[in-house]
């Protein structure tokens, strides 16, 4: 992310000294789980933090038996502890780098050890070509088969499942990249202290029927949380490393992406708590709910986004269909206008109630953009402040939203959050939640 400018610095540096009459002790009260002492590994959500705190609480692998607590260093020994899914509790603390396109001798995988069935990039890129394939259709054949084959043979590498009553915890500095852990039909899940990097697709589907100009779609988050229950993440990174969105090459005049969410929440998932991450330099950041189907998700999708970083995210931060999802104390920082498309997505049936977020604003950015209406009808936002060069001011998104966007969305959501952690004064998080979130910070 580029440096402040020395104006942008000078404000942050007032309302620093500002926060620091206002708020004497800089963290606040609950940034850690429960059990002072309590080793990282057996450590559980606070009561009341978020919706994860729900009913039975949030509790991961706390009660694993000595057999199965387990330190990794490699994605071999990573699979193994997860053990396929096997609920049974289990601590698994992560050591080091691991990457998930390693094999089990720990040498290198390439996108092209995955390929199968002929697949070329430039095959690809041949056979469905606009001028040659056209726009109306998906792609078919051949090419595609075996696309979609080496697709599978990625994914059967890199998308281990996560099963029940599990915590993942990084001890030190440690890292997991390109690997997609899938938390899948699975209650009870903690993932903390882990920076997680660069969970690329080497097989992105082109599809040209997707928008007026088609677009690329790639499979795999850093996290994937699909019809699961209970689910702790905290104090992680999310990035994509030396791979960015932005190095991607364009491609029928779209950008060929090869990542999609850092963490993503859907098929009907609920009771999810995601506190004190930091999530930098992405697109398509976080999704909760991922179709507009009422069938599997009405009722579900409750989850709570509180205390985060969100650096130069483009957009999904977070997107949501259906679930009622308390978004507060979350510190966005939108550098530039370029590329650009909103933070807070209201979807079908949503009901976002966004409290106490900061945003810093860089030069021509447009606050009404902070929110996007992807067919939802309400939103409820307070105590937000936007801060552009020297400038800090309270602002009401969602009338910045409605004065240049039709339809209105209404402030009635029709419910009001009970399960949080101490909501702190919007002038805090700017210099708290920067300097607690991510990982690293729990020893």
């Amino acid at each position: 992310m580029p440096a402040p400018s020395k104006a942008a610095s000078t404000g942050l540096a007032v309302l620093a000294a500002a926060l620091c009459a206002i708020v004497p002790a800089a963290a606040p009260a609950a940034s850690a789980a429960t059990g002072h002492g309590v080793p990282l590994g057996r450590q559980t959500l606070p009561a009341g933090d978020g919706w994860a705190a729900a009913t039975t609480g949030t509790t991961g692998g706390s009660a694993a038996d000595d057999a199965h607590v387990h330190t990794v260093r490699d994605r071999r020994e990573l699979i193994a502890a997860l053990a396929g899914g096997d609920p049974a509790p289990k601590i698994i603390y992560v050591r080091g780098v691991i990457d998930g396109n390693t094999d089990d001798s720990g040498a290198r995988l390439t996108c092209d050890d995955y390929a199968t069935g002929g697949y070329t990039r430039q095959g690809y890129l041949a056979a469905y070509d606009p001028a040659v394939w056209g726009r109306d259709t998906e792609p078919s054949g051949p090419m595609e088969d075996a696309r979609a084959a080496s697709a599978k043979a990625q994914t059967a590498h890199i998308k281990p499942k996560v099963g029940s009553n599990t915590t993942i915890i990084g001890v030190g500095d440690a890292v997991i990249k390109g690997l997609n852990l899938h938390v899948d039909k699975a209650d009870n899940v903690i993932i903390r202290n882990i920076h997680f990097q660069d969970a690329h697709d080497c097989f992105p589907q082109w599809d040209p029927t997707d928008g007026a100009e088609g677009n690329w779609n790639s499979l795999y988050d850093n996290i994937s949380v699909t019809g699961s229950t209970h689910v702790w993440v905290d104090h992680n990174d999310f990035d994509d490393g030396n791979n960015p969105d932005s190095a991607q090459p364009l491609y029928f005049g779209r950008p060929y992406q090869v990542h999609d969410g850092e963490l993503d929440v859907t098929a009907g998932s609920d009771l999810v708590t995601i506190s004190w991450n930091r999530f930098a330099d992405h697109d398509k950041t976080m999704l909760i709910g991922s179709t507009n189907n009422p069938a599997s998700d009405r009722g579900k999708l409750n989850v709570t986004v509180h205390h985060n970083v969100f650096d130069t995210i483009l957009q999904r931060a977070p997107r949501v269909r259906f679930g009622q999802v308390h978004v507060y104390n979350n510190f966005y920082d939108v550098p530039s206008p370029d590329g650009y498309e909103y933070s807070l997505g209201a979807g079908v049936e949503s009901r976002i109630y966004a409290e106490n977020n900061f945003f810093r604003l860089g030069a021509g950015v447009d606050p009404g953009k902070i929110i996007y209406n992807w067919g939802g009808t309400t939103l409820h936002a307070q105590g937000t402040l936007v801060a552009s060069g020297v400038r800090v001011r309270p602002l009401d998104i969602l009338a910045a939203h409605n004065a240049t966007h039709d339809p209105d969305i209404s402030g009635e959501v029709g419910w009001t959050p009970t399960l949080h952690t101490r909501v702190d004064p919007t002038v805090a998080v700017p210099v708290t939640v920067p300097l607690l979130a991510g990982a690293g910070r729990l020893r």
